[in-house]
């Protein structure tokens, strides 16, 4: 079962990593390059702190989100415990992040779906790891 957990705690952090580079650059996919941009394009216009008065750049809101996504993947796919948990805390407010803005611009349900599964699999990992550690500690 362990080793299930750490094969899936891998792919995930290598699905973070190719999403994190999807938003950085167009050599993997200009298709999807330019439909990221459109959707931070959006993303921006109902970004939380926007209320506060800040207002984000979508291509600097892009890239600083692809940046966490491409090291928090790394991390979770290769890093020490402590590194893997702090990198998953950072993934699921990106995703927390996401599925507000996805709601926030009124798109089809459906669209909240790869988000709300990423999420899931990111707490998931996140209760293995607190269950482990107690009873270890019993």
């Amino acid at each position: 079962m362990a080793l299930m957990f750490e094969a899936l705690r891998l792919v995930v952090g290598l699905l973070f990593m190719f999403t994190g580079a999807l938003k950085l650059t167009d050599q993997v996919s200009a298709d999807l390059y330019v439909e990221g941009l459109e959707e931070f394009v959006k993303f921006a216009e109902v970004f939380p702190l926007r209320k506060l008065g800040v207002d984000v750049d979508p291509l600097v809101f892009m890239t600083v989100v692809g940046w966490c996504e491409l090291i928090g993947g790394l991390l979770l796919a290769v890093g020490p415990r402590i590194v893997q948990k702090i990198s998953n805390v950072v993934l699921s407010v990106i995703m927390i992040g996401e599925l507000y803005c996805i709601l926030a611009i009124k798109v089809p349900l459906h669209m909240c779906v790869p988000s709300a599964c990423f999420l899931a699999v990111l707490i998931l990992l996140l209760y293995v790891w607190g269950r482990d550690k107690e009873k270890k500690e019993n």
